[in-house]
């Protein structure tokens, strides 16, 4: 299963057309399975799955921790690609509660999710308070490009990566989808049985069910590149995120500090 595929393409310039090559991310549907039952299908980039299928099942409230997946099977069909989970019998449940079929896409919502008053589900206890400075983020920004393989190659694909305190990054994943992405480390956090001590970067807008992800796992803080949503910054609030959205090379935004970790950096002199 690669991530990438050279496409032959055809390169216009305001004097000439020309023939050309592009390196093209993979986009494919992945089909969850749970328990020989449908749940959602996928269209993200066809790697690292099985650490994606852990972190799903944990975002998705199906499992508790990585050890209530029993098994993880992979298969690749003339369709797509199916992805078999066995779930641990006290959880067996929750999947006959939530299962339907569904199709998602690169902007997927939430997965298995019947009503609108299911959208807030049970969260583990809040996170506990960042010990993170500016410099740190900072200094994961700068290096961050660096563990973007597949979007430097291609231009169309998100990160999630996994930073100490001191912003040095101890894992990165990537995907066409930005929840993918963040489901894959989020399963790369789980399976190795760490903490994820630090903070989480991500490439992308902060919208809610990325606050929620992060919250899932009790990061102390979520930083993102882009915008954050209303809804993204009021479920930071109610659960005691830390958020910083909008970061950049030069500036960031803290959207929540619920704890003051950036209260002293605010009130210092310029």
């Amino acid at each position: 299963m690669t991530a990438s595929r050279t496409e032959t393409v055809t390169i216009l310039t305001p004097a000439r057309a020309r023939p050309g090559t592009r390196e093209v991310a993979v986009e494919a549907p992945v089909a969850i399975e749970v328990n020989g039952l449908g749940y959602a299908v996928m269209m993200m980039t066809p790697a690292a799955l099985t650490e994606f299928a852990t972190g799903f099942m944990l975002t998705e409230r199906l499992a508790d921790t990585a050890a209530d997946l029993h098994d993880i099977d992979i298969a690749e069909t003339p369709a797509g690609i199916i992805v078999r989970v066995i779930l641990a019998a006290h959880c067996a449940g929750r999947i006959h509660d939530r299962v339907r079929h569904r199709t998602s896409d690169t902007g997927c919502g939430l997965c298995g999710i019947a009503g609108l008053e299911q959208v807030v589900r049970p969260l583990p206890a809040p996170p506990p308070r960042p010990d993170t400075a500016p410099a740190a983020i900072f200094a994961a920004l700068a290096a961050l490009r660096d563990r973007q393989p597949l979007n430097r190659a291609t231009g169309a694909v998100h990160a999630a990566a996994w930073c100490d305190s001191t912003g040095a990054i101890l894992a990165a994943f990537e995907d066409v989808g930005r929840h993918n992405a963040l489901d894959k480390l989020i399963g790369h956090i789980a399976r190795s049985g760490a903490a994820p001590d630090g903070f989480l970067l991500v490439t992308s807008r902060i919208s809610f069910e990325m606050a929620d992800k992060a919250l899932v796992v009790r990061t102390p803080l979520l930083v993102g590149i882009s915008a954050p949503t209303t809804l993204a910054i009021e479920h930071a609030r109610a659960h005691g995120l830390t958020l910083v959205a909008l970061a950049r090379a030069d500036a960031m935004l803290v959207a929540n500090d619920p704890f003051g970790a950036f209260a002293q950096v605010a009130a210092s002199p310029q």
